[in-house]
């Protein structure tokens, strides 16, 4: 992938509610690129919508991105930038390409349901362009609001995608866009372009849905005596029922969740890194190395889904990787001093970092032995041949190999009564491991069935 010397990307989430999981893959996408190329991350709330837009859902973002460690540049809101929208609205309009309109929904409405029944398209038919002072006159003197539509001329625009390659609209087939609301509030597209206008933005990275609109908006950059950034439109995100991510997704998929299910940041970049690419989701260490590999061109063009459970299978194996000096810090957070053997021994069973906890409580107790009928003799036999500290590594081995000896149970016969009684479940860490950390008073205790 060939970057250009300067890069400008932005992030543009709306604070109007969490950022999801589909959301997050276009933050990382700009920013692995920026990072790649040695250029800037731009975080742009949308906040044009003031009714909705909350300062709670901007601290989310920021802490969102924070926590997975997507540091920004530059930040900018758009609610500050509203005087300069009004420049661009006059020039629009002094250049001929803003128009106002005095539908209601409902005529529009009905307009479009008369285009599909005589198998038309439903594109907005310019009426509003054949009103004379009088007609445009007589509506506002009846309260209608004029919104204001941008005039499309009519082409084919092109443009090579970072992702989907060579990309053809033809606006003729495109409703001119309405920039501008009957209230005066703006719309996505006119805020959008100038923001990128005037923000110097090399490089437009966002969903394929908005394929579309671009068409329309490369006429607005021109329109505005600007030439166009350059565009890239990844594959879209399906949930485990492979339909798309929703809004109404927006909770289950947050990051906030994500979050607070015990998920790492590491895991969740990673994984999302490789989704789409051909690439296995291995976790990776640092943020620099999935910077090292990113290329746009290795992202497939279909739709991918998010399955939560190959995330919680990435997490793992980040756990499994993971040294004790990485953790250390956390496992005191909890209480948990059992210091790099401990953690050595229970991270190859670890989904979440937080079911260290439960490991923590199998090693030091108190737990239910579960010593069935049938292994009663058989534990007593171990308890009797339970060796003497100081234990290590090898005390397993040596045990029930004396354990094999005097009562002829190998396999699953001998290991299992023995990881019941000892840790009252049927799977955990390895016992040669877990052993020295029960010591031998509460192993002994516990092949007594005792608490311990």
């Amino acid at each position: 992938m060939t970057a250009p010397a300067t890069v400008n990307v932005r992030f543009a989430p709306s604070p109007t509610g969490t950022l999801h999981i589909g959301n997050l893959r276009a933050a990382l996408f700009n920013w692995l690129y920026a990072k790649k190329a040695g250029g800037t991350f731009t975080l742009r709330l949308d906040d044009t919508d003031t009714e909705r837009s909350t300062q709670e859902y901007a601290d989310k973002i920021f802490a969102d991105l924070g926590w997975l460690g997507l540091a920004h540049d530059k930040t900018f809101r758009q609610s500050d930038r509203f005087d300069r929208y009004g420049e661009a609205v006059d020039q629009l309009k002094a250049a001929g390409r803003l128009y106002p309109c005095y539908e209601t929904p409902d005529e529009l409405d009905r307009k479009r349901k008369r285009q599909l029944g005589r198998k038309l398209p439903p594109v907005y038919d310019r009426a509003a362009l054949d009103l004379t002072a009088e007609e445009k006159a007589a509506f506002e003197a009846d309260g209608r609001q004029a919104h204001w539509r941008f005039k499309l001329d009519p082409e084919v625009v092109e443009f090579d995608d970072l992702f989907l390659g060579p990309v053809k609209v033809d606006t003729k087939s495109l409703s001119d866009p309405i920039l501008i609301r009957g209230d005066g509030s703006y719309l996505y597209t006119l805020p959008s372009v100038v923001d990128d206008i005037d923000m110097k933005m090399t490089h437009v990275v966002r969903g394929e849905d908005h394929v579309t609109n671009t068409g329309a908006q490369v006429q607005v950059f021109r329109a505005l005596g600007a030439e166009p950034p350059k565009f890239g439109h990844h594959s879209l995100l399906l949930n485990e029922d492979g339909k798309p991510l929703s809004k109404r997704h927006r909770e289950d998929f947050s990051i906030e969740a994500l979050r607070d299910k015990g998920f790492e940041p590491m895991s969740v970049s990673s994984f999302l890194a490789k989704l789409g690419t051909p690439d296995a989701a291995v976790p990776r260490a640092s943020l620099d190395e999935l910077v090292a590999e990113f290329d746009f061109s290795s992202y497939g063009r279909s739709a991918v889904r998010f399955d939560v459970k190959d995330l919680e299978r990435v997490n793992a194996a980040l756990m499994h990787m993971t040294p004790f000096g990485d953790v250390e810090a956390r496992l005191s957070e909890r209480g948990i001093d059992g210091g790099a053997e401990f953690w050595d021994a229970v991270r190859p069973n670890l989904t979440l970092f937080d079911g260290v906890a439960e490991w923590w409580h199998v090693a030091h107790g108190p737990v239910e032995p579960v010593i069935e009928a049938d292994d009663a003799e058989f534990i007593n036999s171990a308890a009797a041949v339970l060796p003497a500290e100081p234990w290590d590594e090898t005390t397993w081995k040596a045990w029930t190999g004396a354990l094999k000896k005097d009562t002829g149970r190998k396999g699953k016969g001998l290991f299992m009564p023995l990881r019941l009684a000892l840790t009252g479940l049927r799977h955990g860490p390895e016992l040669a491991n877990l052993l020295p950390l029960l010591g031998r008073e509460r192993a002994l205790a516990r092949l007594g069935g005792q608490k311990a």
